[in-house]
């Protein structure tokens, strides 16, 4: 019988640990592991899994002869695991847009929480027009909001123009600031500088959905008084048992497809 180890302490590990133990798989430290599901991202600070006291070195020198499977992995730990077997599991497309499901809707949970109006006939500006760009747009849009989207791809104003929705580019966006209600940041670069963020309403809500270092600058928005949330790991907050269900299924299939392929 192959062994699993589960690592996390998030909402997101104990229910996928939970659903292995439903289905009797013996589970085990890292150290005896066969595979080893880590944290989503794998880490923050490039020296200890996520929520862990485990650092990413001592876990990495156990993996020869381990598979190891977990996300958002940061370029300083993938050069550490090139002589290993891993599987970063927010390259795989039906993962991230799943992620992108959860974390859209956990935005707006954020976004009914974080302010005293409704939703409904706001203006709203997506910045970054990816699969969670894409997703919040879509749901937003049934809330009745009037949804300003920036992107940089022609493709995608064609596309933003084409659903009915307002298409910002970047060099506008100081245009559009002073009017918007909400704010969702999904880029993780710099883009609401000190300069930026002086043309937000005080009454306006940031949520940034980027991982780190975000798109806001917080000390100059905190100065500022602005309203803003930096809203991390979403799926395992929001949505962490449908979250687990999807990690799981594809962590099943990678097993399944390794072991019926004759090791060499």
């Amino acid at each position: 019988m192959k062994k699993y180890c589960i690592i996390g302490k998030d909402d997101r590990s104990k229910y996928i640990r939970s659903m292995y133990v439903t289905e009797k798989v013996k589970i085990v430290s890292f150290e005896e592991a066969d595979y080893i599901i880590a944290p989503i991202p794998f880490t923050r600070d490039c020296k200890n899994i996520t929520g862990e006291n485990i650092t990413c070195d001592e876990l990495i020198s156990t993996l020869n002869g381990k598979i190891l499977f977990t996300g958002a992995i940061k370029p300083e730990i993938t050069e550490k695991l090139t002589k290993y077997e891993y599987y970063d599991l927010m390259k795989f497309e039906d993962v991230v847009i799943s992620n992108a499901v959860s974390t859209a809707e956990g935005a707006i949970y954020e976004a009914i929480k974080g302010t005293k109006f409704t939703i409904n006939s706001s203006n709203v500006l997506i910045l970054g027009y990816g699969n969670i760009g894409k997703a919040l747009a879509n749901m937003l849009r049934s809330f009745g909001c009037n949804i300003f989207c920036e992107a940089r791809k022609d493709k995608d104003y064609a596309i933003i123009k084409s659903i009915g929705y307002k298409c910002v580019k970047l060099d506008e966006l100081e245009e559009y600031l002073p009017h918007m209600d909400y704010i969702f940041n999904t880029i993780p670069a710099m883009i609401l500088d000190e300069k930026r963020l002086k043309l937000v309403k005080n009454t306006s809500l940031i949520i940034d959905l980027a991982s780190t270092p975000g798109g806001v600058d917080f000390k100059a928005a905190s100065m500022q008084n602005k309203n803003v949330t930096w809203a991390l790991s979403l799926p395992s907050k929001i949505a962490p048992q449908t979250s687990a269900q999807k990690l799981k299924e594809k962590i099943d299939k990678i097993v399944e497809e390794h072991t019926a392929t004759p090791q060499s």
